[in-house]
């Protein structure tokens, strides 16, 4: 077979010189939305890319066949495996392309779990022959790199393989599930599920693949945050040993390999407290001041530190009825929200004067962050533009995180906070005449919460609701978009399930915690991947890459200067009991000496949770020469060790931080490496999770959901909560609800933090400026009369 290359087309021939195929192809990712639609007029059919990509494999075999070489043979295996892989996954991928339209919300907004899946899958396809064509393009070439591209058909193989594991999954859910319904109907867990087929290779997904199934302009965040979770796990267990930390996280960025690896041990064994620590990086100092240099500029932004104290509303039927400040697990504190506006406004408390009237208009916004990180600050970003575009203020509230502060605390306080904000219109500077809610991800679960306690209560509700990536039914009932989080680099499985179960399942935690700290050092060693019910590493890919092993944990107070907020209970440690000129801190206050009440950092470490200990599987070594580089290297970590604890204590000391040293108990506890490995992650994953309206609004009841105010849902199709966005909103329809789904190519999870960063993101959060504005619909009220009073 000879092959001729025509810009970004191909055009093979047979034998005889006969033309029978000519084809163009885009570069990945696959467009969710049209990959299950029918072929338009000039372009080629979805087969004819998986049959241009068998043809291009079988060129390169060809070609390297007669290729002696240990490489040029790893090439033609690697070739002609994956042209093995595309005929066991071409079927599969087509019936789940016939049926993924039937389980759309509308036919203007198409997006569920199965659609995203065969857009993955064809991302994976357009991927393997894009990098097919740059093998057939440069193989003669003096300078031809083959140990380069061995191990990228390799990975591509890989990869195949696994999505061909994730399709058989998804023939199972279909079995589960009624037509048109995203949830199983019967209960199944996801250890049920992935017992039905081979295991999945995770280490494919973070590896030289990372990233494929998203936009270009996404591919290289997320490889930079995903060294920077490798290199900060580093930091992070190894007892502030930067030395050996900075090297190994230099290394995470030339070795693929390595830093899948060390992903995918993280994600399945990384306690929820290295979740909050690397998450919170987003308000390290530094990152504190992207958005005063990079976004809008605003006139207000301040800290508003809400007392305490008990509030009388008024019901619609006019009827009095006290609200009492939240008080559950973590008892009576102060709770803080913040304050955006792009202007000040006469009434604004503590801002002067001002002849701007009030807004007609306020946004009450909740915060991502899993339920267990970041805060108003970290989402700053993309709240100054909305603040700007919309001009109207935003109030958006810091609640408590979990472990801490588990369900249903953040609720109460999202509550508590809306109630005091009824009535004090005035202060935050609007006349209150449309109320729009808006949270992203665990923020817009709270927001859907907070609005069926105040149909409950018989209170205001807001105008309208706009959710952003919202998870709507909190428990890993398993279906199509759940799976995503498999290859998720933001939202990876492990990290998705402790957050979960730290926030909706408390008293499930410590179970296993408390049985491994009983097992003993001569116990049965089983690494937690090959242990896991749910994952479990393919044997060929245990030892894909060499590397330290270092991965043990210490007690999260050893970083406390990375961990900016802990809890929200730590951050209102505040004698302010009202609204005064004491509680409300604008940021320019900071430059005067002055701290804001949000950043009275917590000066005490947690004292709970911080014996959680972890293990990485060891690397086996053989050999004489290896060990004594072993021993070489242990001799380096520990004066590497010695010298930057020295320079810790001085620096400690120089700026008056804690520098807290585990105890010698800690130490031993953390050398018993049997009791760690011993630890499935799968035990920690059995948790029940109660069927509570208020935690996952997708199960309120009808009646309730009908008095439910307009909605406007924006996702992404590579989100693992695409499917509770798409019921959510199937369900509202079906009571006759004015709901409205948006779902977004390329773009991953938590998109709007990086508005600043990427162009795809920023139009999105444009869109949701958009949505905002339908639901405010401001300009067909202005002559509405105004009856709210201040």
């Amino acid at each position: 077979m000879k092959l001729r290359l025509f810009s970004r087309g191909f055009r093979f021939t047979t034998g005889n010189g006969k033309f029978y195929k000519k084809m163009d192809f885009s570069d990945p990712p696959a467009k969710a939305s049209l990959c299950c639609e029918e072929s338009v007029e000039g372009a080629p059919p979805t087969y004819a890319m998986y049959e241009a990509l068998k043809d291009s494999c079988q060129n390169n075999a060809t070609y390297f066949h007669p290729d002696d070489s240990e490489n040029g043979q790893r090439l033609y295996q690697g070739f002609m495996t994956l042209i093995d892989h595309i005929d066991t996954v071409w079927p599969l991928v087509d019936h789940v392309r016939k049926v993924a339209p039937s389980y759309d919300f509308d036919a203007k907004s198409p997006g569920n779990g199965y659609r995203s899946f065969v857009s993955v899958v064809d991302s994976c396809v357009l991927h393997g022959l894009k990098l097919s064509r740059q093998v057939c393009t440069g193989r003669d070439a003096l300078l031809f790199r083959k140990g380069y591209f061995v191990k990228e058909v390799e990975s591509c193989g890989q990869l195949l393989a696994s999505l061909g594991t994730c399709l058989h999954h998804l023939q199972t859910l279909l079995s589960w599930a009624a037509p048109g319904e995203l949830f199983p109907i019967e209960p199944h867990s996801p250890e049920e599920l992935f017992s039905q087929a081979d295991t999945i290779n995770q280490y494919c997904f973070y590896g030289r693949c990372l990233g494929f199934q998203f936009l270009p302009s996404m591919r290289g965040i997320l490889k930079g945050i995903s060294i920077c979770m490798a290199g900060f796990s580093e930091a992070y267990y190894s007892h502030g040993n930067l030395i050996s930390s900075v090297w190994t996280g230099g290394q995470y960025l030339i070795d693929p390999e390595m830093r899948a690896r060390r992903i995918v041990n993280i994600s399945q064994s990384a306690s929820v407290e290295f979740c909050k620590a690397f998450w919170f990086l987003a308000e390290s100092e530094i990152m504190k001041r992207v958005p005063s240099l990079m976004s809008s500029t605003v006139a207000v932004n301040k800290i508003i530190t809400l007392p305490p104290e008990p509030i009388v509303m008024t019901t619609n039927e006019g009827k009095e009825m006290t609200i009492l400040p939240p008080t559950v697990h973590i008892g009576l504190q102060g709770l803080n929200v913040r304050l955006i506006s792009v202007n000040k406004r006469i009434g604004m408390a503590g801002e002067g004067s001002s002849t701007l009237p009030p807004a007609e208009g306020i946004i009450f916004h909740c915060h991502g962050g899993g339920f267990v990180a970041q805060s108003s600050k970290s989402h700053e970003t993309y709240l100054r533009e909305w603040a700007s575009k919309l001009n109207i203020p935003i109030l958006s509230v810091d609640y408590s995180l979990a472990p801490q502060a588990p369900f249903p605390r953040a609720l109460e306080e999202v509550f508590f906070a809306y109630c005091w904000m009824i009535n004090n219109f005035k202060e935050i500077g609007t006349t209150g005449k449309r109320i729009v809610f808006a949270g992203d991800s665990a923020g817009a679960n709270l927001i859907a919460g907070c609005t069926l306690k105040i149909l409950e209560a018989g209170l205001r509700p807001p105008e309208g609701l706009f959710m952003a990536y919202a998870p709507l039914l909190v428990s890993f009932i398993p279906s199509p978009a759940r799976l995503l989080c498999l290859m998720d680099p933001l939202l990876p499985f492990g990290f998705m399930m402790r957050c979960l179960k730290a926030y909706a399942s408390p008293n499930a935690r410590g179970k296993v915690e408390k049985r491994s700290s009983k097992e003993n050092s001569t116990s049965n060693a089983t690494t937690p991947v090959e242990g896991n019910g749910f994952l479990k590493v393919s044997p060929s890919q245990e030892g894909a890459s060499e590397g330290p092993s270092s991965f043990e944990e210490v007690s999260p107070s050893d970083l406390a200067e990375l961990q900016a907020h802990k809890s929200g209970s730590e951050r209102r440690q505040s004698s302010d009991t009202t609204i005064s000129a004491a509680s409300l801190t604008s940021e320019h206050t900071a430059a005067a000496g002055i701290t804001p009440t949000e950043d009275k950092s917590q000066q005490e470490p947690e004292s709970e949770n911080s014996s959680t200990l972890i293990g990485e599987p060891p690397l086996l070594h053989d050999g004489e020469n290896k060990d004594h580089k072993k021993r070489i290297k242990t001799r380096i970590s520990e004066a590497a060790t010695g010298l930057m604890g020295a320079m810790s204590s001085r620096l400690a000391f120089i700026t008056g931080s804690n520098n807290i040293r585990p105890s010698q108990e800690e130490l031993a506890v953390r050398s018993n490496l049997d009791a760690l490995i011993a630890r499935s992650p799968s035990d920690e994953f059995i948790f029940s999770v109660p069927r509570d309206p208020l935690l996952s609004p997708y199960w309120a009841d009808d009646e309730l959901l009908k008095r439910f105010p307009p909605v406007r849902i924006l996702t992404v199709h590579l989100d693992p909560c695409l499917d509770d966005c798409v019921m959510f909103a199937k369900k509202l329809k079906g009571l006759g609800n004015e709901v409205g789904l948006d779902v977004l190519e390329g773009l991953p999870h938590g998109f709007l933090n990086f508005s600043l960063m990427a162009k795809e993101a920023h139009e999105g959060s444009n869109l949701c400026v958009e949505r905002i504005k339908q639901l405010l619909d401001l300009e067909n009220h202005a002559n509405t009369p105004d009856n709210t009073e201040l």
